[in-house]
């Protein structure tokens, strides 16, 4: 596993461009098969890419607001106190490897967005404080816990809601067929048992190690509160505790009454609200919060700048019918046994380059449906193997690793070797399984 690990380390430092480079070659790559395998003209696939540019903006805030708000409640005391309970279980590299493996996995399955953002903080916390740690292979093993399909996995949650796109078609169908089937659990508790030890394994030798250097990275200890005497009412005002406790009651209360009426049904919009109310009261003043988030929006310019390049990778695949293309030729070849295997590599194949599974599932979903049904494949099954299909690419697709490389400091070139690894051995545990069902 260790050589194995280094040979996909140098390969990937070796080749491997920065993460906006990549995108950039990947919208290449798009342009030239749009023409040459969809028969589009040049001048229709630059009009795709402009008018997919700005389809992702609303995510694309989504996500630094969720990196931003998270980032800064970090920045508070008394979640530092609960990382530090957590870390100081840590003891050793190893110990630092598997906890955050199984913290990262669990915030991952009970929220994806809580979990990328509170996964990449502990690992960080964990470079911070263990010695001998190697930091790029603590991040990347906290971004292998975003494998997970969860409670917030959009896809099942999409067929299992009344009047979705596709209810004519193939009704409703429950997340107790989907998400908590017991083919659905077997497989996730496998990836819960295996991420750890597979991480654990590519612990790399110690004239190897590469620690946590916090020049290359914002720490992430509490702000510390000056305390001196504010003479204007400016000053005053900026530094009040209690505007700043009267303005957090507005969140706080908006979410109580949420929470009530809804439930745990969390999204993303959610996470970031709670992030933010939390993070306002934790901090005291307005000011507090204000310094925290100067740090946090320099974390934030990875999604900033190349989201809405992977929005016109989305328009061209999409208009220029590449997605089609690619799914019909991977059903021409199925069976009804192989059937969900081969949605999973159609899946994991078109998510390198439409990285967002509610708008892949618009455009790939009815195809992959339609042909289970002519082959009589299990549409439950179908559903799960095209959800973790387009999870399982993610591990080496570096759109979701944004957040967690911003709040590193690192590059993609420095996990995506560690990731390379867990991504082929997490595809032999899902095939394996919905071969073996």
């Amino acid at each position: 596993m260790k050589r194995a690990s280094r040979f996909f380390v140098k390969l990937v430092q070796e080749y491997l461009p920065n993460a906006y480079v990549l995108a950039i070659v990947l919208t290449f790559i798009i342009f030239l098969l749009g023409i040459f395998v969809a028969n589009r003209g040049p001048l229709e696939m630059i009009i795709f890419w402009g008018t997919g540019y700005p389809e992702l903006f609303q995510f694309a805030m989504q996500m630094v607001m969720v990196l931003i708000t998270g980032y800064v409640l970090a920045k508070t005391r008394l979640v530092q106190s609960f990382l530090n309970m957590i870390t100081d279980k840590a003891t050793t590299p190893g110990r630092a490897i598997m906890i955050t493996c199984l913290v990262s996995f669990v915030s991952c399955y009970l929220n994806w967005g809580f979990g990328l953002v509170f996964g990449a903080l502990l690992a960080k916390e964990m470079g911070t404080k263990v010695k001998g740690l190697h930091f790029p292979l603590i991040i990347a093993a906290a971004y292998g816990g975003d494998i997970v399909r969860g409670p917030s996995s959009s896809i099942p949650l999409v067929v299992a809601t009344e009047g979705h796109f596709m209810q004519d078609i193939i009704g409703v169908i429950p997340v107790s067929e989907t998400l908590y089937s017991n083919w659905n659990l077997l497989v996730t508790l496998f990836l819960f048992i295996l991420l750890p030890m597979v991480f654990w394994k590519m612990m790399p030798s110690e004239d190897e190690t590469l620690e946590f250097m916090k020049e290359n990275s914002a720490a992430t200890a509490p702000l510390k509160e000056e305390i001196k005497e504010y003479k204007t009412f400016a000053e005053k005002m900026e530094n009040s505790r209690i505007i700043n406790f009267l303005f957090g009651l507005m969140p706080t209360i908006y979410l109580i009454t949420y929470l009530v009426d809804n439930g745990l049904s969390l999204n993303l919009n959610v996470i970031i609200l709670l992030f933010f109310a939390i993070g306002i009261m934790l901090h005291g003043n307005p000011m507090s919060y204000v310094n925290a988030v100067k740090e946090a929006v320099v974390a934030a310019r990875g999604i900033i700048l190349q989201f809405p390049l992977y929005a016109g990778m989305m328009g061209m695949m999409k208009a220029s019918g590449l997605v089609v293309i690619i799914a019909n030729w991977f059903v021409s070849v199925a069976t009804p046994t192989t059937f969900p295997l081969f949605t999973f590599l159609s899946a994991g194949l078109v998510n390198l380059f439409v990285p967002s599974g509610g708008g892949q599932w618009a455009v790939q979903g009815p195809i992959m449906v339609d042909a289970a049904a002519k082959l009589g494949a299990d549409l439950p099954k179908t559903i799960m193997a095209f959800a973790w299909g387009d999870a399982w690419t993610n591990q080496i697709q570096p759109f979701w690793a944004l957040p967690a490389l911003g709040i590193a400091g690192l590059g993609a070139r420095d996990i995506m070797g560690y990731c390379v690894i867990w991504t082929f051995i997490s595809a032999l545990v899902i095939t394996g399984i919905f071969l073996l069902i």
